[in-house]
């Protein structure tokens, strides 16, 4: 992996003194680990720059990590809580029934899901429908709604490889899923046309959902782990391919071969102009009620979309985020404290 590199200097370092009181010296972070490579970087420097403790990060995925967020408020609960896609409302939910009434929504930049190989396998140039028709429980042929029996690649576009289906998916637990679920999968079932079939067949709310089931007969492997995981599975089984972040590939692109998708390959760039057609903002989470509490909490967010780190010169870019064009507005937020609603 590519190492960021970055000096004292180089950092906006935070004039703090670690004097408050607390019953806990560490922040305690868990989540995303389509994030996990950025806050770790962050939580070094933070350690190494500042008089606070290096704060602990932990994966597991975004759903994990704000199910542990929303657990309640002290110091036997996590402080932060990254994630790959917007808290739900029915987390908010969670989080306002176990008392964390406060939550700080902090965007970091921007990432892309991509699709990578084995980095001596086929080249792939993908569409939505085309990992729809690949993964989806249920297809339509010649007009009606049937089980998905397709084996390989060609059977699906003929201009695609003569390779077998395969593919590694985050599971369920990651917000990379979701992501991939709501982007690509039923993206592509509407592309397709199946949409449309599907409800007429079996309704609305079972065409809503046969859009967005994956096979299960081994074609589609959830990997409940994370990027590193699906790369091992991928070395292997070489006819794989598998779901990854952006920035997990371009930090091992001796290993993997990247697919593009709408015909446009994936780049920092393409994810920052909005060429490139599946990409995502990335977050953290605050629970606000533990800054004061618990030594550090406010400055590692302030720390975090500095200039100096998440900007387009910052170590995090060099690392694949996209860069955020409204960082500034995300610094005055974090500055003051601003809260979502509830």
């Amino acid at each position: 992996m590519k190492s960021a590199k970055f000096t004292v200097s180089a950092l906006a370092v935070i004039a703090a003194s670690a004097t408050a009181a607390a019953a806990r010296d560490q922040i305690q972070i868990a989540g995303s680990s389509t994030v996990l490579p950025y806050a770790t970087i962050v939580a070094e420097a933070f350690g190494e720059n500042t008089d606070f403790p290096t704060p602990v990060v932990e994966s597991g995925g975004s759903s994990a990590g704000l199910k542990k967020f929303c657990e309640g408020v002290g110091e036997n609960t996590i402080d932060v809580a990254n994630s790959s896609r917007p808290i739900k409302d029915s987390e908010k939910e969670a989080c306002k029934a176990a008392g964390v009434t406060d939550i700080m929504e902090v965007r970091i930049g921007y990432d892309g899901i991509v699709f990578a190989s084995d980095i001596g396998s086929n080249d792939f140039a993908f569409t939505a429908a085309d990992w729809f028709n690949a993964l989806a429980a249920k297809v339509v042929k010649d007009g009606k709604v049937v089980d998905n029996t397709a084996t390989k690649w060609n059977e699906i576009r003929a201009d695609l490889p003569d390779q077998e289906i395969l593919a590694f998916v985050p599971g369920t637990k990651h917000g990379t899923r979701e992501v991939f679920e709501e982007k690509v999968i039923a993206a592509g079932c509407e592309e397709s046309g199946a949409a449309e079939v599907f409800k007429a067949e079996l309704g609305e709310e079972e065409g809503e959902a046969a859009c967005m089931a994956l096979r299960t007969d081994g074609k589609s492997v959830d990997i409940d782990g994370d990027y590193t995981e699906t790369l091992a599975r991928i070395q292997s089984a070489k006819n794989g391919i598998g779901v990854f972040g952006l920035s997990f590939y371009e930090n091992n692109t001796d290993k993997l071969k990247v697919a593009t998708m709408g015909g446009v390959a994936p780049s920092t760039e393409s994810i920052a102009s909005g060429e490139y057609p599946v990409s995502r903002p990335l977050f953290f989470y605050v629970k606000k009620q533990h800054i004061g509490e618990i030594q550090g909490l406010k400055e590692f967010a302030e720390f975090f979309v500095s200039d100096e780190l998440a900007g387009p010169e910052g170590p995090l870019a060099a690392y694949g985020l996209v860069a955020d064009p409204e960082l500034a507005a995300t610094q005055q937020a974090v500055a003051d404290e601003a809260t979502l609603a509830q």
